[in-house]
């Protein structure tokens, strides 16, 4: 069996990397929709640059709060899950070791190994720490890298502002008249970039991802642009 270099990363952290890499541009890419939405349905009802500012500001506060909290929730309740099978696991360790030892063992027999094999295997992991090679192998987690919901919330709530921040800026700095085309080229090219970032890091084909956020960006700014035309049709 061929041997990790020292230097390289485990495989188990090289795709939690993926995976919060993937999160946090899943991030921005909500924050870019909702937010050029606001701005786009707000500039469309009225050309005032304060009304405008104020939507954007306030849309990616609230946007940034609820993805974190939403994020802290979702990662607490899998982290208290975690917790709460490695102390199941600790306990059938001590009532029954050997049953224990049995099932690991099993466990590496499912995956290929030949019985004398995966009962050396198990032996041996057991010895060195059985609770961490029970939770790898049936549980399916490092028991010493479980997930954080603050760094959860504090990424969510980064990436949705980054990504907040591109219709935001785009609709304030460009000229009355072109404030909305300039918006929406801005914004349907970084989803093409973000789209295409998401299937990289994901191993999916490319051009689809990238057809499906510049149809749905799309559909969004143009919904909320139609809504934003008669609400402030009717107002005015």
């Amino acid at each position: 069996m061929p041997r990790l270099h020292p230097r390289e990363p485990h495989l188990g952290s090289v795709s939690a990397r993926l995976n919060w890499l993937r999160a946090g541009v899943l991030g921005a890419n909500d924050g870019i929709v909702s937010t050029a939405g606001i701005v786009v349905g707000v500039a469309a009802a009225t050309v005032a640059r304060g009304p405008i500012m104020t939507a954007g500001v306030a849309g990616l506060a609230a946007g940034a709060v609820s993805m974190a909290l939403g994020e802290y929730v979702s990662v607490s309740a899998q982290r208290d899950t975690e917790q709460a099978l490695l102390h199941k696991e600790l306990r059938e360790l001590d009532e029954d070791p050997l049953a224990e030892l049995d099932e690991l063992a099993a466990l590496y027999e499912a995956k290929g190994l030949s019985v004398a094999t995966a009962r050396t295997v198990a032996d041996e992991l057991t010895d060195h720490n059985p609770v961490a090679a029970h939770a790898e192998v049936e549980l399916g987690f490092d028991p010493e890298d479980l997930t954080n919901p603050w760094q959860a919330a504090l990424s969510s709530a980064l990436a949705f502002s980054v990504g907040a921040l591109l219709p935001l800026i785009a609709i304030l700095a460009a000229p009355v008249a072109l404030r909305i085309p300039v918006t929406v080229a801005a914004v349907l090219a970084a989803l093409v970039m973000t789209g295409a970032v998401s299937a990289r890091l994901g191993g999916a084909v490319q051009h689809r991802a990238i057809l499906r956020n510049f149809v749905g960006g799309g559909l969004a700014l143009a919904v909320t642009y139609l809504i934003g035309h008669l609400v402030g049709a009717v107002v005015s």
